[in-house]
């Protein structure tokens, strides 16, 4: 049995043991030591401990349980409430603006907590009754809000591209600048979307007559700011020279739940302890998928898996836009199936060598990996936004989500096509402030 053969064969075993249900990392770990045990014997048991330890010791990972808890905090209190307040006074004049409020909550939320499931929560919870009783239709209101949650994952600070950094050694501050220009042409598009929808259906017209003064505007503000300071501090501190990452994410943490504490009064033990539990939760799976997936990693190049695929790759007589082809359906239909970190820590360290190889950047790709793990958050089977909306709102089919969602991934093609013709649109920025990558 070659390489390849066997690169095939470990393909579909893992599929087939993540289709049970089993916890991604328990899975990525089964599968590792299954292969290990069955081509090298026994004696690769030894080098068990060992990989799961060298993969985790990483001061970069200490980032993660920070963020995560920076998102915690900011889920845990009425932030998301008072975004969309601001944003749907602030917007009050534009035709649809619901749902370009419901869109612009949902980016900022987004970039506080990084997380997309609890941004579709979130905003999901207070967005999608406030549409259907101004008389938007319910696939415009669940797929807005389904894809806008997604932003999560791009806008940083993102767990994400905290991944895709410590997995492809890139600068984690660069990737978080990168992720910024490509995250406000998205939300840009889905707006333009909404807009156009709006007007060739006549919806959202009612609330244009809604007026707002500007002390009404302006005195929802104070709560909101603080947040988005602590976001735009923990970025330039990081591409600044001025913090690590994991320095950063810590500091910000602290100021997050300080202000939790002191703007919505959640300072009773009990809810504390809900933040602290959520966090911790999330940090230990994230570690753990992390562990089990440098052990595949590891099983996969012990048995020259990821060598050969990268070799027969190179020997494809293609051009390398079509390679990119491959590899984006690949990354999308991975990310039919898996979660964001899995596919990221698992796919990595075989395509970046191919992507280098072929002249691509590696900042951009981390970008275009994203967007397509974002495709895959509103893409059956797994589609976890689209069971999310479905959960808080029961009313509404979940084919009607993810009819309204499928505009939104187009969208998001759009914005793929436009970073490979517009590669600046990703690397300008970071370039600007960081000076030229390597």
């Amino acid at each position: 049995m070659n390489e390849l053969t066997i690169g095939l064969l470990i393909g579909v075993v893992t599929l087939i043991v993540l289709g049970t249900g089993i916890p991604v990392a328990f899975g990525l770990g089964v599968v590792a030591v299954g292969f290990m045990i069955a081509f090298d014997g026994l004696r690769s048991i030894e080098f068990l401990a060992d990989t799961l330890y060298a993969g985790l010791n990483d001061f970069t990972l200490v980032s993660i349980p920070m963020f995560v808890l920076m998102g915690a905090a900011v889920a845990s209190s009425r932030a998301g409430s008072d975004l969309y307040e601001a944003l749907a006074r602030w917007f009050s004049r534009v035709p649809g603006s619901l749902v370009i409020s419901n869109l612009g909550a949902c980016a900022l939320f987004s970039a506080m907590t990084g997380s997309s499931p609890a941004t579709c929560a979130a905003i999901g919870r207070m967005g999608i009754p406030e549409m259907q009783k101004r008389g938007y239709s319910d696939d415009l209101a669940t797929g807005a809000i389904a894809a806008g949650g997604t932003l999560g994952i791009l806008i940083p600070p993102s767990v994400t591209m905290i991944l895709y950094g410590i997995a492809s050694e890139t600068s984690i501050g660069r990737l978080f600048l990168a992720g910024v220009m490509p995250g406000l042409m998205l939300t840009g598009l889905f707006m333009l979307w909404a807009l156009f929808l709006c007007w060739k259906r006549g919806e959202g017209l009612a609330q244009i007559g809604d007026r707002y003064s500007l002390r009404q505007k302006l005195e929802v503000l104070p709560r909101i700011l603080p947040f988005l300071l602590i976001i735009a501090g923990v970025v330039y501190s990081m591409y600044g020279g001025l913090a690590t990452p994991s320095e950063a994410a810590g500091v910000g943490a602290m100021l997050c739940l300080l202000l939790v504490v002191i703007i919505y009064r959640v300072w009773q033990p009990t809810a504390l302890w809900h933040i602290m539990r959520d966090g911790m939760r999330e940090s230990v799976m994230i570690m753990m998928i992390i562990g089990t997936s440098v052990l595949f990693s590891y099983m996969l190049s012990s048995l020259y898996v990821t060598q050969s695929i990268a070799e027969w790759i190179a020997l494809l007589d293609i051009n390398r836009w079509m390679l990119l082809f491959f590899v984006n359906i690949l990354l999308l239909v991975a990310g039919c199936f898996l979660p964001p970190a899995a596919v990221i820590l698992m796919t990595t360290p075989i395509l970046l060598p191919i992507i280098v190889n072929a002249g691509f950047d590696p900042i951009w790709f981390g970008v275009i990996l994203t967007i397509n793990m974002e495709l895959g958050l509103i893409t059956p089977p797994v589609g976890l936004n689209l069971y999310v909306i479905n959960g808080i709102a029961p009313k509404i089919k979940l084919p009607t989500i993810l009819y309204g969602a499928l505009p939104f991934m187009m969208c998001m093609v759009v914005g793929m096509l436009l970073l490979c013709l517009f590669p600046g649109i990703a690397t300008w920025l970071p370039d600007y402030l960081m000076g030229p990558g390597l």
